[in-house]
């Protein structure tokens, strides 16, 4: 049996993509997509040497093509191709727009469209919900059912600090020409942000697949015990650091829930370990990805917040050095020169510094997407506009994610070598979170009252003159660096 050429998008690189090993596939690499707005070098990189790899492993059974457009790409095949569903709305309005392209469902999710649509129709009454969602696919796929294996004691010496590093990625000549050809295109005017380095990334499915085994065998049992942990010495702690992995399409998230389903089922990883993990798969990325396309035409970006300063300068080219406060210094140095940071670094550091200042929720959003190795327009918009900056009108989330600098300090060690002091709104000395967090309740005040959380730290700080003073303090801080 004969099968269609297959094109593969730079999301759909892994074995699971094909219907057929001998299937033949198209590959294509559009310049267009690394000059329209400045991407991180690094994921510039990965996306190249991913599509580069795959063409290679597939040897004669793949057709790379290298074009300014995509059109100018597709426009040199003469025969008919097949792809499976683009990743964005953008994307597949342009697959549509592709005379004899068929289109198939989409692919790399364990929920199909029609069964979350059903799921989301019946809930209507009220806002969906991702643990609403969780818990309706853990019962649709049953996963973690049943009893578990007898789980060791285990040491409480963190693991991340012990845990052998992970299999490394070991760069190649595909590397060399990619590295080569983007200092071309640097050179001719195309530009990115981030620093270039060693690929950090797995670029193809035996290299994400070593890394997940590694991850499940040595990180997975401490994973939910550190998962919202933020050390300064530690950036990958006992988190997997397979989220490109998984949006370039390398690995399939169903076999990842099983890998870590099955470790819980010989004991060697407990529930609480195991089960975030799999939430994170199974509950938060499907509901992501599902969400995205039945909220339409996208999430709105029209927030109930004061937001609407645009992101300063030093934020948006990474310029860490400028930064005196050890969070965000620590965190934007790491996006800088990794393209990565894990989820409570984005939402706690990055995210809340954002919110707290009211930058453009949907200016946030793209930076997030250009410059995260892993950042695609199905996730950010979900992530950022709606849970991270509450712009989606309470759509993903039921409150703004806003927290002070003693919050902080309570998941991580960033505050001990310091120059600020966490539980200082005002002064030399305070501490940009909570002088920003006071200063986001203030200017809020009005649009905060449907949240207890929130209206109660709002009524603990109802004094007009404090409230003055921290509102000018960090009028005057304005865009500049903290």
């Amino acid at each position: 049996m004969s099968f269609p050429r297959r094109w593969l998008l730079a999301d759909q690189l892994g074995p699971h993509f094909l219907d057929d090993p001998a299937q033949p596939v198209l590959l294509v690499e559009a310049k267009e997509l690394f000059r329209q707005r400045p991407m991180h070098r690094q994921k510039a990189h990965l996306i190249l040497s991913a599509l580069r790899h795959r063409a290679a492993e597939l040897g004669d059974r793949a057709t790379l093509v290298r074009a300014g457009t995509f059109r100018e790409a597709l426009a040199r095949v003469k025969e008919p191709l097949q792809v499976c569903h683009p990743p964005s709305r953008a994307a597949l309005a342009f697959a549509r727009s592709v005379p004899g392209l068929t289109i198939l469902p989409p692919r790399g999710f364990l929920t199909n469209r029609e069964d979350f649509t059903a799921w989301a129709d019946a809930q209507r009454r009220g806002p969906l919900r991702v643990a609403d969602f969780y818990h309706w696919a853990r019962r649709e796929h049953r996963v973690l059912e049943g009893p578990p294996g007898r789980v060791p004691r285990r040491s409480r010496a963190f693991a991340g600090t012990v845990a052998p590093a992970p299999p490394p990625v070991v760069e190649d000549a595909i590397d060399a020409d990619v590295r080569a050809e983007l200092d071309r295109w640097e050179r001719e005017g195309v530009r990115f942000v981030g620093r270039d380095g060693p690929r950090r990334y797995p670029a193809t499915y035996a290299e994400a697949d070593a890394r997940l085994r590694h991850f499940v065998r040595h990180r997975l049992p401490d994973f939910g015990r550190y998962q919202e942990v933020m050390s300064v010495g530690d950036p990958l702690l006992a988190h997997s650091v397979l989220s490109s992995s998984f949006n370039l399409g390398l690995l399939d998230p169903a076999e990842a829930v099983r890998a870590a389903e099955t470790a819980w089922r010989a004991g060697a990883a407990s529930l609480s370990a195991v089960e975030p993990f799999v939430r994170g798969l199974l509950g938060w990325r499907e509901f992501l990805w599902q969400l995205y396309w039945y909220v339409e035409p996208r999430l709105p970006g029209a927030t109930r917040l004061a937001a609407a300063e645009p992101l300063p300068e030093w934020f948006a080219e990474l310029d860490a050095d400028a930064v005196e406060a050890r969070c965000l210094a620590d965190v934007l140095a790491g996006v800088r020169d990794r393209a990565w940071a894990h989820h409570a670094q984005r939402l706690l550091v990055l995210g809340n510094y954002a919110l707290q200042r009211g930058w453009r929720p949907a200016e946030l959003a793209d930076w997030f997407q250009r410059s995260f190795v892993d950042g695609a327009d199905w996730v950010m918009n979900a992530t950022v506009i709606g849970m991270s900056q509450y712009a989606d009108l309470g759509r993903v989330d039921s409150r703004p994610y806003a927290v002070d600098g003693r919050y902080v300090d309570e998941l991580s060690d960033y505050c001990a070598g310091c120059r600020y002091q966490p539980e200082t709104a005002l002064g030399d000395l305070a501490c940009p979170y909570t002088g920003g967090f006071d200063a986001f309740l203030h200017r809020n005040r009005e649009r905060l009252t449907g949240d207890p959380r929130l209206a109660a730290e709002l009524a603990e700080r109802d004094d007009p003159h404090l409230r003055e003073a921290v509102l000018t303090q960090e009028d005057k801080r304005g865009s500049s660096p903290p």
